[in-house]
């Protein structure tokens, strides 16, 4: 298949059928001849916004000169540029390349708003690389599926619309147009697995089996559909167990074969945005975690993500949590709490909520001490804050870390499970917690 504009713009097209319209095309522009292919193709027809983001791991010596020319580039096709410099966890035990790849795509999502498409431009052998490599690992059938051509990324899509595109064929186009573009001197490196597949294994394949790339991919397309049919037996057991991806109750689950314990708790670790655990992580959430006893608070961790076990409920949280925050003014309308915390919102105008002139005098955001007492909104006497967290079954891990909100000495809401009544209004101003983590 022959590359151009008309062909990336028929690929996207075709995609928006998921998706709907992009708000705008943000690449993922390393400089390579992949990205830069795409840039310019994209360039060339677009009537989207289009920003080109390179991302300066600083692994190399020559990075600055990378990210220079990478900003002319995208002068030179008049889009808009960004580069962003990233720390790469080489102790994360993931190995470089794995390491790299998770700052790349943390940095990445962070800059994306509401329908963005985050386009990569990932080929036909890429497509047979990833696949090879899974195979290799030991991967499921997800891992199997390799690449997909759309998925969702936090507030938008990422979207790889070249992956029916043989690597020849980009270079050919760049050829015919005269572009320039970066040779990163780590891709000939053979220590790196998929550098030895790219340049030991796929050659040798592809003089047995010319069309390699091409039959690989069928394969990937067979157990794409095969894990989309997990994903659907997914969701549905988790809409039997009647819960929040976040919390999982564990005699539902215990009601559930093993296979398919792994399949929904890997399915809303996928959904909360956490990253999934080995095998044998999972192992343990199975064999340790889900069958301890009742008052025991077991736990796994991981890079990216954590489980945890209180009462009857299997809690899927990040990696870590921030600490208890510190005594903060509010100075306006919303204050982000910490690592995997979420963010405290006050809207004004609600039917019910905090008296707009407590509001107007000032909030001030605490942590909780020990000691606390109110008089919860609609009960009729004066509660130790402790007794209400045990009786409303709130895990132990939140407990120091709500926001307790207070105008002046006096405790008006505790995030968004309870209002003061001496601080009620009708309307008022409403506490919002979102990004919170499951607290029952």
């Amino acid at each position: 298949m022959n590359f151009g504009p008309a062909i990336l713009a028929e690929h996207l097209k075709k995609l928006e059928n998921t998706a709907g319209q992009p708000a705008r095309y943000v690449i993922a522009f390393s400089g390579g001849l992949d990205s830069t292919v795409l840039a310019h193709a994209l360039a060339q027809y677009s009537d989207v916004p289009v920003l080109a983001i390179h991302i300066d791991h600083a692994l190399q010596t020559d990075s600055a000169d990378w990210s220079e020319h990478c900003a002319q580039i995208a002068a030179a096709l008049e889009i808009e540029f960004r580069s962003l410099r990233v720390d790469v966890q080489l102790e994360s035990g993931k190995g470089p390349e794995a390491s790299a790849r998770d700052a790349r795509y943390t940095a990445l999502h962070a800059e994306l708003n509401n329908d963005d498409w985050l386009l990569s431009a990932h080929h036909r052998e890429d497509q047979a690389e990833t696949l090879l490599l899974n195979l290799i690992r030991g991967s499921g059938p997800a891992g199997v599926a390799g690449i997909g051509n759309i998925r969702r990324f936090g507030p938008g899509w990422l979207v790889r619309p070249m992956l029916n595109i043989d690597r020849a064929d980009i270079l050919k186009y760049a050829s015919d147009q005269g572009l320039r573009w970066i040779e990163d001197p780590s891709n000939t490196d053979r220590r790196f697995d998929r550098n030895f597949l790219r340049h030991e294994v796929l050659p040798r394949l592809k003089s047995r089996w010319p069309d390699i790339a091409t039959r690989l991919q069928r394969s990937a397309g067979h157990a794409g559909e095969a894990s989309q049919l997990l994903v659907d037996l997914a969701a549905i057991d988790l809409e039997t167990l009647g819960s929040r991806a976040a919390r999982l109750p564990i005699d539902g689950l215990s009601d559930l074969t093993a296979a398919r314990q792994r399949n929904v708790i890997r399915f809303a670790l996928r959904d909360l945005g956490l990253s999934t655990p080995t095998a044998m992580q999972l192992e343990r959430i199975l064999n340790e975690v889900i069958p301890a006893r009742v008052d025991a608070q077991p736990l796994v961790t991981w890079p990216g993500a954590s489980v945890r076990r209180y009462r009857n409920g299997l809690y899927l949280l990040p990696e870590t949590l921030a600490d208890a925050i510190e005594s903060t003014p509010l100075s306006g309308e919303e204050l982000e709490l910490g690592v995997g915390l979420g963010t405290l919102h006050f809207e004004s105008g609600a039917d019910i909520g905090i008296s707009p002139e407590l509001f107007g005098d000032g909030l001030t955001i605490k942590p909780r001490i020990g000691g606390e007492e109110f008089q919860p909104q609609g009960q009729t006497h004066t509660r130790k804050l402790k007794k209400l967290l045990q009786e409303a079954g709130v895990v132990p891990w939140m407990r120091d870390r709500l926001p307790l909100v207070y105008s002046g000495e006096r405790l008006v809401a505790v995030g968004d499970l309870w209002l003061a009544e001496n601080s009620v209004a009708r309307p008022g101003v409403a506490v919002r917690w979102t990004g919170r983590p499951a607290l029952h």
